[in-house]
């Protein structure tokens, strides 16, 4: 399994210093609701310190983790694709430090530096690679633990 990638090291410093202009820095505690699933994804953030789980109603009382985000890892690439809502939804899991991305400040930065938005476009895709494949995983461990649970 490869290692995942990190958005702003994964950037030449000139171009991730762009980028970080664009950066607000946020905090949020522990058990916030950082977004609903559904709602409008208009922004993104790279978590500077704590955890961060994503997470999917499953009932309307059940919600099951589907990911852990942490140090250096991207929230949110929903802000990217139409219909621009967010998939999951994400909670503080600790005390969450993290740099907020306006996404339409983004995308008009992308647009003036085309070879930035290519190199940004291309880490969010293998970073969305390796999640999937991470997923993969867990859900061929859940079912192989549930098949010999029950042959």
């Amino acid at each position: 399994m490869t290692k995942a990638t990190k958005l702003l090291t994964a950037l030449p410093p000139p171009r991730r210093e762009r980028l970080l202009s664009l950066a607000t820095e946020v905090s949020f505690p522990e058990d916030s609701r950082i977004f609903e699933a559904g709602d409008t994804a208009d922004r993104f953030w790279v978590v500077r310190s704590g955890a961060v789980s994503l997470v999917q109603q499953v009932t309307p009382v059940q919600r099951v983790t589907v990911a852990s985000l942490g140090a250096g890892d991207l929230l949110g690439w929903s802000w990217l694709f139409p219909p621009h809502r967010w998939d999951f939804g994400a909670e503080a899991f600790s005390p969450v430090r993290a740099y907020e991305f306006d996404a339409a400040s983004v995308l008009e930065l992308c647009e003036e530096d085309p070879a930035l938005g290519l190199q940004l476009v291309r880490v969010i895709a293998e970073i969305l690679a390796h999640r999937l494949e991470l997923t993969r995983g867990r859900l061929m461990e859940h079912f192989s633990v549930h098949k010999r649970a029950s042959g």
